[in-house]
């Protein structure tokens, strides 16, 4: 994924060279992922980790070209990585023998370990825009809106202790009986799905000299990737909304 956002970067920095570019715009901006697939809610019921957790502080660069005073076509490229561990917090590692076990926290079992999971997720969009200056591009005021279409090159990880909830087991003694769950071991990974996703911004653009523009942009992106290697889960989320401040360099 470093390679590729490399080259992009090298090709959006090369097109002003070309002679054809009317924007370069270097952005800060950040993310809140919408977090709505299965995956995401299964560790946030699970875990102590919320969505909060995961918006981030985005970066990007983009470049436009102007069709004429109020049309321009765009492309864009924005990172989005984020990383977190959470622990079963309703339950403690108990280990047996050779196998290790999950128990309520609640029925005071001695703690052997403590389960803790680590959940990456990256995001690079690649977005094709079309957007509208209704004012013209020029004045002192310069908003636009517009939208398109993306390919989001992505990345999900989950490693360390899975609790096997799927298969109870059961523990009794002289205070009664207890449900216990497996703890599993856990290293599954998409690495570099391509996604076709859509987006939809709105922004305005202020002169701060004769070249030179500060953007502020809204931008919201719908895209659901296909998991292969997390059996049983629905298409994993990768929407969000994304605000952010940019500089523009006009050609």
């Amino acid at each position: 994924m470093k390679k590729t956002l490399i080259l992009l970067v090298a090709v959006l920095i090369a097109l002003p060279a070309l002679g054809y570019s009317d924007i370069f715009t270097f952005r800060v901006g950040y993310f809140f992922p919408s977090a709505s697939s299965d995956l995401w809610t299964t560790e946030f019921d699970n875990l102590t980790m919320t969505r909060s957790d995961f918006q981030q502080t985005t970066f990007g660069v983009s470049y436009d070209l102007f069709l004429n005073q109020y049309l321009s076509l765009g492309l864009a490229v924005d990172t989005y990585s984020k990383v977190r561990s959470g622990v079963y917090s309703d339950y403690v590692g108990v280990i047996i023998g050779d196998d290790y076990f999950a128990f309520p926290a609640d029925q005071g079992f001695s703690e052997d370990f403590m389960p803790i999971q680590t959940f990456k997720v990256s995001i690079l969009p690649v977005q094709f825009s079309v957007k509208v200056t209704p004012l013209g591009r020029r004045g002192g005021f310069i908003p636009y809106i517009g939208g398109g279409v993306g390919v989001y090159i992505w990345n999900v990880q989950l490693l360390g202790d899975l609790i096997d909830f799927s298969n109870p087991l059961t523990y009794t003694d002289a205070l009664g009986t207890v449900t216990y769950y497996r703890d599993l071991y856990v290293d599954t990974e998409e690495s570099n799905r391509f996604t076709l996703g859509f987006h939809a911004v709105a922004g305005v653009r202020i002169p701060v000299g004769s070249r030179m523009t500060v953007e502020g942009e809204f931008k919201y992106s719908y895209a659901k990737g296909e998991l292969k290697n997390f059996i049983d889960f629905e298409k994993f989320d990768l929407s969000g909304f994304q605000i952010s401040l940019g500089l523009n360099y006009w050609f």
